[in-house]
């Protein structure tokens, strides 16, 4: 006899089962009690929602009902399944049998969906990769000079003098960028959950790890050469990095606009809408004044003065375009923009060199390492969490609307760009350990310090202000030249 579905083997257990007695055992010594009509009392009692052990209907597949039958000797001992459907009445089951049936079937196909390739959890394992590489990245560059007598074997270190450091951290980024690089070629484009790939980017850990392991260690017999120019290439790579974050925060942004100003939730969340715009719009108000008091307290500061000048002339215009009557995008998108480049500017004006007379709140933050060390933990952790962010919103680079409507068996987050944020995000954590600038010597516990930080914050700053100024006027501007060609075509 075939092994086959839960439901044959439920009509073969209906079989078999007496009309009416005591309590059966089955072969694992577990009691089944049956009513009148043969079926299990639980789902007879149950109706339409009866509920079974999942654990009874699966056992009873074909290679246990079979000797069950002759052992028991029971009504219909020996009878092939189709003639146990067919003396049940014209072929016909009871209600309580076919909800057996339906539970079976139910609870199978449960079970095939329940052992196979996780992708939402297999995204936190990588982030979790990503954050042991950061750590170690940093361990190399701050503690690194431990490990100078092993070092010291390796011929492209020359005497440990090239794998510590900057260059240090440039090798670690290496080899975690060709991970990510090599998960992002053998995952690109795929579409289904059924794809083998699939299984590749969801499960073969111990292949990976190995993986991971073997290319973080090979850039450390590289050449110093190939290093640097490494490092010359992760400039490119980082910025593109920022350029992804930023979209991504500023599509999250417009999308939580026009969300809340929907019809449907326009109402009922008008009053917390207007709060959290004034809210937003006062703390980007504030967080310029406190710039002004802790960073330019003198007119000597010109620099500081130009970057927080121009930040709050950004925040007014976002606000000035978005309550344009032809823009209509209200306050709480300008609220939220304003908020993210203040934090931007304030980055960019904590990440001078600490001996410039104008950064005093950065001195006294040195001076004292448990707020130093905190600070530390918090960026990299900040790191980690925007990688992994902007690497699940796969839709933030699409040029394109998706026509198509996404189907049950569609992957939950695009693979393939997951894999090249994080490849990115490599390139990324080095820059910010080494302050953009290879050549620099960083001091323990501290991130993205320099003058080449600063100004790329800075650029990253003016930018996303621009990226939500045109996110906000280009349908406008779109929408007027599609309404042109019409009618001059007409």
């Amino acid at each position: 006899m075939k092994p086959g579905t839960a439901t044959a083997a439920l009509v073969r257990w209906r079989s078999f089962l007496p009309s009416s007695g005591p309590p059966m055992t089955l072969d694992g010594g577990l009691p089944v009690t049956t009513g009148g009509a043969g079926v299990p009392m639980a789902a007879e009692r149950g109706g339409g929602g009866a509920r079974v052990a999942p654990e009874v209907v699966v056992e009873r597949d074909a290679a246990v009902a079979t000797p069950a039958m002759e052992r028991d000797g029971g009504v219909g001992a020996g009878v092939a399944p189709t003639e146990a459907a067919e003396s049940d009445g014209g072929g016909g089951r009871s209600c309580g049998e076919q909800c057996v049936i339906r539970v079976a079937e139910e609870w199978c196909c449960a079970r095939c969906v329940c052992v196979g390739p996780n992708p939402m959890m297999a995204r936190y394992v990588y982030a979790l990769i990503f954050l042991v590489t950061n750590l170690l990245a940093w361990t190399v560059r701050d503690y690194g000079h431990s490990a100078l007598g092993e070092l010291r074997r390796l011929r492209g270190c020359q005497g440990a003098r090239y794998c510590l450091g900057a260059e240090g951290v440039l090798r670690i980024s290496l080899g975690c960028f060709l991970f990510f690089f090599v998960m992002f070629l053998s995952t690109m484009k795929t579409r289904k959950v059924h794809d083998c790939r699939n299984s590749w980017h969801s499960e073969w850990w111990p292949v990976k790890i190995a993986l991971w392991m073997a290319l973080t260690a090979v850039p450390f017999f590289a050449p110093s050469p190939l290093i640097q120019l490494y490092g010359k290439v992760a400039h490119f790579g980082a910025g593109a990095f920022l350029v992804i974050q930023l979209i991504s925060v500023t599509r999250f942004i417009t999308w939580l606009n026009d969300c809340c100003r929907s019809e449907l939730n326009l109402k009922r969340c008008h009053m917390q809408v207007l709060v959290v715009s004034i809210v937003t719009y006062v703390g980007s108000i504030l967080g310029i004044v406190l710039m002004y008091v802790w960073y330019a307290p003198t007119s000597a500061c010109k620099l500081n003065i130009l970057f927080i000048t121009v930040t709050l002339a950004l925040v007014q215009i976002m606000t000035f375009v978005s309550v344009n009557s032809k823009v209509k995008a209200g306050y709480l998108a300008p609220g939220l923009m304003g908020i993210y480049i203040v934090f931007l500017c304030w980055s960019a004006i904590r990440s001078e060199p600490h001996t410039e007379m104008c950064n005093r709140k950065a001195a006294v933050a040195t001076s004292a390492d448990w707020l130093n060390i905190a600070s530390f933990v918090i960026a990299v952790i900040v790191v980690v969490a925007a990688t992994f962010s902007t690497g699940i919103d796969s839709k933030c680079i699409q040029f394109k609307s998706a026509e198509t409507e996404s189907e049950d068996d569609d992957i939950p987050y695009g693979f393939g760009f997951f894999h090249f944020v994080f490849a990115m995000g490599a390139m990324y954590f080095a820059m910010l350990f080494i302050g953009w600038n290879a050549h620099q010597e960083m001091e323990k516990w501290t991130i993205d310090v320099g003058w080449a930080s600063t100004w790329v914050r800075v650029g990253n700053e003016w930018l996303a202000a621009i990226t939500y100024i045109w996110m906000i006027v280009a349908p406008i501007v779109w929408k007027r030249r599609q309404v042109g060609s019409s009618s001059a075509c007409a």
